[in-house]
């Protein structure tokens, strides 16, 4: 059945005419315009009744990985006016995983805190979002669920793919990887370095399904994003062709007053949820998800990750789960060809509404894929059951374990045992922060071996601050040219969404908000046990409730001072990456451009 189309506003519920065209105050409606009027536009323009469209600009010299957006910014512009709008590009704080220490997930609630003020506060009535590096999409739908004016995102695009000696290389992929080599002595540090830099050939994010890849392709699959945009390469021509079509369309959906809360449904969560167990998609998707629908008032919990994904089977033949990169992934059909399969195989709510105003079974159910190697069918999966399954027990309330990256080599070692299958014991070798790993991992005297369990803690939203990518372990260099490749890893923090190892990650609560890493010793025993989904220290409740009194009077587990005032102002709000990494308290400010009513004037 087709969706019904929405029924048109007047211009005269344009928000925007608050400020440009409001005869009940001429004076404040003189103030608003004059100074609008200095570089050119005309009142024709502003009060002529055509919607404001902001373009929401994350591309800087900063962020490389957004950069094309200063480009592409200008297709969307020219969509916006051939369609009857009035564009207004503003810059958004940028946010580059790659650049900015100690990490960029301390400012995406900067971010988002920015983009807010600026949707409620400015003459908008609606707004086109520039995504790309892995961030910038929750960033912005974030401020987008908690306005609430129409509003779609657009992604800069994966680059092309990386190539060093004939082989595929993914952007963070091949770091890790890299990494491995240059430890084991295979590789110097020259050629580390270039075979990492050759995965990055051109403008765009991440080649890999890494974080980026797999934010977009949820903004898509959560029916934010134009059907089929999320995948197109960044230097594509369609790429700029999407850049227009998304302009063209942010007005319509003005008029149809097509707003975030009518799209993003707990059903529009859920196919977002199956459709990232299937890509393959990051460990840190819970945690932006998780916040984008705190945000626009939707319960959803890492519980529903495991009961809505982890039976869905992986169909994405793309690095780190796979083998390929984001070209062949486009050429394949892209996500629409995904959730063409998933549709038929009855795990998609069809009737979601998108930001094109059909449902996501309307767009997609005749989608296919023209290539079988890239994108599997449903019935012939890379992986039976590839979502994530959600831990617990005296170590922690909530981690998250990747199951689709469980190489041959990890499942032999420490889940075949046919005594105590998908389970295993070991002893625990612990690092306070990344720096006390690359410090000791290689010391001999730790006798990590391979039945060693890895923990890194301090690395939270508060302990860090923010959460880092720094749970990416690898074993001593001992151990890895002995062809031991990984070792099981759990930490309080993320690891890059590029990475192929199943990590348990994104503890909550972490050891600097009293969590049980922060409890454990060196030598201790712990057990992981995939079937039950617990994760337990093999200590005493008497001897845990000891190590807790001591914790608690030696003040609580230590951490690094804060080294600005943002740092010290997240860490005293900032909840827990189950949680969804928001800023307590954020998620009572619901539907803002409704709720709030207009603005107060401001002289």
């Amino acid at each position: 059945m087709a969706s019904t189309p929405r029924p048109r506003i007047d211009s005269s519920r344009l928000r925007s005419r608050l400020w440009f065209d409001n005869p009940d105050n001429p004076g404040m409606t003189a103030l608003y315009l004059e100074r609008y009027l200095n570089y050119g536009l005309t009142l024709a323009e502003l009060q002529g009744g055509k919607p404001l469209i902001g373009i929401a600009q994350t591309g800087s010299d900063l962020s490389p990985c957004n950069r094309h957006h200063m480009e592409l910014a200008k297709r969307v512009r020219e969509g916006i006016t051939a369609a009857g709008g009035v564009a207004f590009e503003f810059p958004c704080h940028p946010i580059q995983e790659t650049g900015k220490r100690p990490t960029a997930a301390l400012d995406r609630n900067l971010a988002y805190l920015s983009l807010v003020e600026v949707l409620y506060g400015y003459p908008l009535d609606g707004v086109v979002l520039l995504t790309g590096c892995d961030k910038t999409m929750p960033a912005c739908l974030m401020a987008a669920a908690t306005v609430n004016i129409p509003a779609i995102s657009l992604n800069v695009g994966p680059m092309l793919n990386g190539w060093s000696r004939g082989e595929r290389t993914g952007s963070g992929t091949v770091v890790w990887k890299a990494r491995e080599r240059h430890a084991a002595g295979d590789i110097d540090y020259q050629q580390f370095l270039d075979i990492v830099a050759s995965s990055a050939p051109s403008t765009g994010h991440c080649n890999t399904m890494g974080t980026a890849s797999t934010m977009n392709a949820l903004a898509e699959a959560l029916g934010m994003a134009l059907p089929g945009s999320a995948a197109i390469p960044a230097p594509y021509r369609e790429r700029g062709q999407a850049a227009y079509a998304t302009g063209q369309r942010i007005v319509e959906m003005v008029w149809e007053d097509l707003k975030p809360s009518d799209i993003l449904t707990r059903e529009a969560f859920e196919n977002a949820i199956v459709a990232n167990t299937a890509i393959g998609g990051s460990t840190n998707a819970p945690i932006h998800i998780n916040a984008i629908a705190k945000l626009i008032g939707v319960p959803l919990s890492c519980d529903d990750w495991e009961r809505v994904g982890y039976d869905v089977p992986l169909l994405v033949n793309m690095q780190p789960a796979g083998a390929y990169l984001g070209e062949e992934y486009y050429r394949a059909g892209g996500l629409p060809a995904v959730l063409a399969e998933l549709i038929e195989a009855g795990k998609i709510h069809e009737g979601a509404l998108t930001c094109n105003g059909r449902t996501i079974g309307e767009n997609c159910r005749e989608a296919r894929t023209w290539d079988r190697e890239v994108i599997k069918p449903y019935a012939e999966p890379l992986r039976e059951r590839a979502g994530f399954l959600n831990l617990k027990g005296t170590l922690f309330d909530s981690a998250i374990m990747k199951t689709s990256v469980i190489s041959r080599e990890f499942y032999d070692r420490y889940l075949a045992n046919p005594n105590d299958p998908y389970a295993f014991e070991g002893r625990v070798v612990v690092f306070d922060g990344p720096e006390d790993y690359h410090h000791r991992i290689d010391d001999p005297a730790l006798d990590i071996d391979e039945n060693t369990i890895l923990i890194m803690r301090g690395a939270g939203p508060i302990g860090y601050p923010g959460a880092a990518e720094v749970v990416n372990m690898q074993p001593p260099g001992a151990l890895i040219r002995r062809g031991v490749l990984s070792l099981p890893c759990i930490g309080d923090g993320r690891q890059s969404g590029t990475s192929g190892t199943p990590s348990i990650l994104n503890a909550s609560p972490e050891a600097a908000a009293g969590g049980g890493l922060a409890l454990l010793q060196n030598g201790d025993r712990i057990r992981i046990d995939l079937n039950t989904r617990r994760a337990d220290i093999l200590l005493s409740d008497e001897e845990l409730a000891r190590r807790r009194e001591d914790l608690s009077a030696r003040g609580g587990y230590p951490y690094p001072a804060s080294q600005t005032p943002w740092q010290a102002i997240q860490r005293a709000m900032v909840e827990q990456l189950s949680e969804g990494m928001i800023l307590r308290g954020s998620d009572a400010f619901q539907k803002v451009a409704q709720s709030m009513g207009p603005p107060r004037d401001n002289h």
